[in-house]
């Protein structure tokens, strides 16, 4: 019992340490990547002050919730998961719908929506220039008060310092052939070849910026018609973003709606979509076989998914 508790000790504080990073000082703001995390973890900015931007997005799971849909104030839940905010510093498109276009936009969406944070940035801007830390802060930062443009620009400049490169798969590229297991290696290659998943999951951060519906719309109990609702064009019922697979492994469950627990039964999803959802509309073309994976193979390209975790996050890897 002696060693379970010791062993629960350091582990939690390695956690501690690798999230370091992210945490830094929040008494001593020197610039506005340090404003805009003293925002993001402080519950000043939801309506009664309960949630801040971390409530949802943790820092331990590469900023995104465990829960299928993220609670809100006064108990409400959010449509849709909340993804991970690590690696979009230059993305085109952020949420599932890819609604805004920068991450200042992004930033505004949590704080303004009715069931998430609640609060009116009118009020938000007020609340920083009544309260002397933050009057300070944005003085010393901004060379001027808090306003709109100022509180969403702080935000946005701590959530593009969450870029992560530090992960065995990188260290592979990089020249270390060590880096990767003999089942994640064999993963990489499925994942470029048989699978097919590099179509949509290509670049440095596996996401090709574009919108897929893969098959998770229906119109009835899957009644989420995703990007369609924004560009009001019934061809793009059912599509939504292509998530970055960097730190994937940690940001379950997956999905717009949180419908896939583990990243073995995402997998399992792409290697037969019919034998899971029957019905689904507008599911892309490339999607129309089955890809044949045998359960071995399926278990290598989850190798190579939890080889994409930072460093930092490698502790929570182990549920997939």
């Amino acid at each position: 019992m002696k060693k379970k508790s010791t062993l629960l000790i350091l582990t939690v504080f390695s956690l501690m340490i690798s999230l370091t990073g992210f945490m830094g000082s929040r008494d001593e703001v020197q610039n506005k990547e340090q404003l805009g995390e003293k925002l993001f973890f402080d519950p000043i900015l939801s309506l009664d002050k309960t949630i801040s931007c971390s409530s949802c997005h943790k820092p331990e799971f590469a900023f995104a919730d465990t829960a299928t849909f993220s609670l809100g104030i006064k108990g409400n839940h959010t449509t849709r998961n909340s993804p991970g905010l690590t690696n979009l510093s230059g993305r085109p498109h952020l949420f599932w719908d890819g609604r805004a276009s920068s991450l200042e936009e992004q930033a505004m969406g949590p704080i303004t929506s009715a069931t998430e944070m609640g609060l009116s940035l009118d009020e938000a801007v007020k609340r920083l220039n009544d309260d002397v830390v933050y009057a300070t802060a944005f003085q010393k930062v901004f060379k001027a008060p808090a306003n709109k443009d100022n509180l969403l620009k702080a935000i946005a400049s701590f959530e593009r310092t969450l870029e992560t490169s530090n992960s065995p798969y990188d260290r592979y590229i990089n020249g270390d052939d060590n880096a990767l297991s003999a089942s994640a290696a064999r993963g990489r290659l499925l994942f470029i070849g048989k699978a097919n998943c590099n179509n949509c999951h290509s670049g440095e951060d596996f996401t090709a910026d574009r919108f897929k519906s893969i098959g998770l719309y229906n119109g009835k109990d899957l009644n989420d018609p995703g990007r369609s609702v924004i560009t009001k064009n019934k061809t793009e019922d059912g599509e939504f973003k292509i998530p970055s697979l960097r730190n994937v492994a940690v940001t379950a469950p997956y999905m717009h709606n949180g419908k896939f627990k583990t990243l073995r039964s995402v997998v399992e999803y792409y290697n037969n979509p019919s034998a899971i959802v029957k019905d689904g509309i507008n599911r892309d073309l490339s999607l129309d076989k089955p890809l044949n994976l045998s359960s071995s193979e399926i278990d290598d390209i989850v190798e190579f998914l939890k080889a994409l975790t930072d460093d930092r996050f490698k502790q929570k890897t182990a549920a997939n």
